[in-house]
């Protein structure tokens, strides 16, 4: 059982490793994607299911992102895009110009939001919760089985039913 005081501690810990983590280089928005430069690539760090939006270089006519699974791009007007994490893991980010050419290459690292996560060992499995304050069941990658399908299932039920897809 958790109390205040090790949710507390729990996230305090989480805070610090995240720190730890942030401080592989990171292009603030509004940064163009760089070049390699001696063979050490950028990298975009971004959270699963959340957005970031990034510059692109100058002539750039084509984006590829090596593995869609864990990150995938939009490209807006005025050579924006928006890059979104979809699971954890590292690919690649490559921008070419009209004829092929490369632009830049760069890296993508998408991580956990872990600032109001708590999560709950139980033995091999794993339950997730948002605490935004008050703690709710929250489907996270990772999550043991049951526990993901059942919340999952739950949000999508109820999604379905303040669409009006559902049945009453």
């Amino acid at each position: 059982m958790f109390t205040l005081r090790s949710l507390a501690g729990h996230r305090s810990r989480l805070s610090r490793t995240l720190a730890g983590l942030m401080l592989v280089p990171v292009f603030a928005a509004g940064v163009a994607v760089a070049a390699p430069q001696s063979g050490a690539l950028e990298s975009v760090v971004v959270l699963v299911d959340h957005a970031k939006v990034v510059r692109l270089p100058d002539r750039a006519q084509t984006v590829i992102v090596g593995n869609p699974a864990i990150a995938d791009v939009a490209v807006q007007r005025n050579g924006v895009m928006v890059v979104t994490g979809k699971s954890f893991g590292v690919t690649n980010l490559i921008a070419l110009d009209a004829s092929g050419a490369l632009l830049a290459e760069s890296l993508v690292r998408v991580s956990a939001a872990s600032d109001s996560v708590l999560t709950v060992q139980r033995g091999m499995d794993r339950e997730s919760y948002s605490c935004t304050p008050d703690c709710q069941p929250s489907a996270q990658l990772g999550d043991a089985q049951k526990y993901f399908g059942e919340a999952g299932a739950q949000a999508s039920t109820r999604n379905a039913l303040a669409t009006g897809g559902g049945s009453k």
